[in-house]
């Protein structure tokens, strides 16, 4: 779990990439907010205070068809029951964090893997569309794509 990246993952590269040829300036990992937003858009613009999550959907327990309970130990004796407190874990902090930043007065997006991996993924454009639009809507919250596929 050691090689696991927390930051620079592939899904947070290409909307960093994309974000920033369309004009959008953010800093990184803001360790001030609950989570550590991947991405933190300045305040007072883009309708005041947006932050953007990207979760992996293994990692932040996602129902997709990328997630599922390791069914055995991968990995130095851990069975199946430290995988699900682990992951349990995972998502009850991803909720608290959400929560705690939209108590900041946060706008909370979150951009979940599958939106960009494997065959049903959505199309680029239409991601980019989203997110542009909601980081200028002044809406409160969006999640993409919306829990399950």
């Amino acid at each position: 779990m050691s090689r696991i990246r927390g930051e620079d993952t592939h899904p947070e590269m290409w909307l960093r990439k994309r974000l920033h040829a369309l004009g959008f300036r953010y800093r990184l990992h803001d360790k001030r907010l609950p989570g550590k937003p991947d991405l933190v858009f300045p305040l007072f613009t883009y309708k005041s205070q947006a932050v953007i999550f990207v979760n992996g959907c293994f990692w932040h327990m996602h129902q997709c068809r990328f997630f599922q309970f390791p069914a055995s130990s991968s990995t130095k004796g851990r069975g199946p029951e430290w995988w699900r407190e682990k992951l349990i874990g995972n998502r009850q902090r991803d909720l608290e964090n959400i929560e705690k930043c939209r108590e900041l007065g946060r706008r909370v997006l979150v951009l979940w893997e599958c939106a960009l991996k494997g065959t049903e993924k959505l199309p680029e454009s239409q991601v980019l569309k989203q997110i542009t639009q909601w980081l200028e809507s002044g809406s409160h919250y969006l999640e993409i794509p919306f829990p399950a596929n």
